[in-house]
């Protein structure tokens, strides 16, 4: 008797079981393309960057020749009329004719940073494919699953990779949504994938931001996952969001992606802190890469070394012309004599610190970048270099020249004796820009974002002037005489450097991102931290 009720509900179930088959083999062919895709962008990728690595060998082990032709290029591209050094590759000629040039102050002003000079687009773009392809293989050798298929998403706008690759970039299977201008939607697609391998963001500093964000939005964020916007309703994992939220920042990336191994974003100058910041809290336990080194705007170092702790960057022979100049203690500007001592890339002496210099081929003008890196090695006769500090970024009132490095080392000290501080984020401006010297000596005054402390004393501002005392003579001695006044320190609220950076970002002239400037000499940029000032 029952057999009937049974057939019965088996011819019901037929088309939904019938629908529910195709279904499956649709998602199943779907599924068997995308991993054919990813395969075929792989191979793709792995051919172009076996080209890209041949090249690099060639031009590293015959360094003179390479930038000999850099040099002819560079001649050959001048649109100066009636160029005299059009047909000549002379070294000599090439430095005595043309003196050495720096970004002017109006720029330097209003963005914070030496401007790159208008370098040729082709030029630019090549080193730019040869950093991301160069880079993507070395990541994927050095943790080979973080690029799997669906295993990295971009929480930012901008991407780490210098060249955006449509094809087989695109193949490669990224969690994103093709086309979002709404860094919301980022996040939000990357919150909804628990299997993540590999974290990106176009710097360290707008990682950071996303993180602050997150735990202020946190629960926003977890009500718009379990009510499906976008995607399909996930309550499972908004209660996850909301658990790994509850446990506080420090480990909170690998509560969210337990499979995260490395975060990977785009060196420039200004990131060393939101860096250690990251990594102390919520990125604890990863490993960071930057595929290149960006200096005022282009990518002028390759980065082959995915699991070294600090970035390290070789210095590639061309396309672009690139020089290195001594640093001279105490030296700002450029001379015809410091023109004269310049050095080619093979000359580079390690444990040395140099300037770098660019040279237009528009405009024939060797332009001083301000980016000091020191030789730690080499790669054939190619040097690998790590980053030192940004000459347009040293605070000076009386002279004493306290250099980005400098300062942000005694920063570090004294915070250190802050009990329970951690430093997230600072910026400096002399006492001239915010008229705040009226009556006493020129001074810094210096504004920091921290975690674990919410007003600062007497006592620990006072530590950061001793801290820069030990760390210059020349300040220590001004300080002594009365000549420069006691640097002064204010804690802003959370946030604060989040609106700075979009100030930055909404001027004409800024070069953040990637560029994140110290030293504010604009009083408008200045007075977006000072508002902002809580203790």
């Amino acid at each position: 008797m029952l057999l009937w009720p049974l057939l019965l509900l088996l011819l019901l179930l037929l088309p939904t079981l019938a629908l529910l088959r195709q279904r499956q083999s649709q998602d199943a062919k779907l599924s068997w393309l995308a991993g054919l895709q990813h395969q075929v962008a792989w191979g793709a990728l792995g051919w172009a960057a076996t080209w890209q690595r041949r090249k690099l060998e060639q031009s590293t082990l015959h360094m003179h020749q390479s930038q000999q032709q850099a040099l002819r290029w560079c001649l050959q591209g001048a649109q100066r009329p009636h160029c005299p050094l059009r047909g000549s590759t002379d070294i000599s000629t090439f430095r005595n004719h043309l003196p050495l040039t720096k970004a002017s102050q109006t720029q330097e002003e209003e963005s914070g940073e030496q401007l790159l000079p208008l370098t040729s687009h082709q030029d630019l773009g090549e080193a730019s494919l040869q950093a991301t392809l160069l880079g993507l293989v070395a990541l994927n050798k050095a943790y080979p699953e973080v690029l799997a298929q669906g295993g990295a998403a971009c929480l930012t706008l901008t991407s780490p990779w210098p060249r955006s690759l449509p094809w087989p970039g695109k193949a490669l299977g990224r969690v994103s949504t093709p086309g979002t201008k709404d860094p919301r939607v980022l996040l939000l697609e990357a919150l909804r994938s628990p299997g993540l391998r590999a974290l990106e963001a176009g710097t360290a500093v707008e990682l950071l931001d996303v993180f602050l964000g997150l735990e202020a939005d946190g629960e926003e964020l977890a009500g718009a996952i379990a009510a499906g916007n976008p995607g399909a309703p996930l309550p499972e994992r908004a209660a996850e969001l909301r658990e790994a939220l509850e446990q506080g920042p420090r480990g909170l990336a690998l509560r969210l992606w337990p499979k995260l191994q490395v975060v990977v974003t785009l060196d420039a100058g200004g990131q060393a802190e939101a860096v250690g910041a990251l990594g102390a809290l919520w990125c604890q336990g990863l490993a960071f890469f930057s595929p290149a080194y960006a200096a005022s705007g282009g990518v002028l170092g390759l980065n082959l070394q995915p699991q070294q702790p600090h970035g390290l960057y070789l210095l590639p022979p061309g396309p672009l012309f690139i020089e290195l100049l001594p640093v001279k203690e105490g030296t700002q500007e450029g001379t015809q004599e410091e023109a004269a001592s310049t050095l080619l890339l093979a000359e580079a002496q390690q444990g040395e610190e140099y300037e770098l210099v660019l040279t237009d081929r528009a405009s024939l003008t060797r332009c001083r970048l301000g980016d000091v890196v020191q030789v730690v090695g080499a790669y054939n006769q190619c040097p690998v270099v790590r980053f030192i500090c940004r000459l347009s970024q040293t605070l000076s009132v009386r002279g004493e020249d306290i250099g980005e490095d400098l300062f942000s080392e005694a920063l570090g000290r004294a915070v250190g004796q802050w009990p329970g501080a951690k430093l997230l984020d600072h910026g400096c401006v002399e006492s001239s820009i915010l008229d705040s010297a009226v009556g006493s000596a020129p001074h810094y005054e210096v504004f920091v974002e921290l975690r674990g402390l919410r007003n600062l004393s007497e006592e620990n501002r006072d530590k950061l002037d001793h801290c820069l005392q030990e760390a210059s003579p020349r300040y220590k001695s001004l300080r002594f005489w009365g000549s420069v006044g006691p640097a002064r320190v204010h804690l802003v609220g959370q946030g604060a450097f989040r609106a700075l950076r979009a100030a930055l970002a909404a001027c004409p002239s800024s070069l953040f991102p990637p560029a994140m400037p110290r030293v504010l000499r604009d009083r408008h940029l200045a007075q977006c931290l000072q508002q902002r000032v809580v203790s």
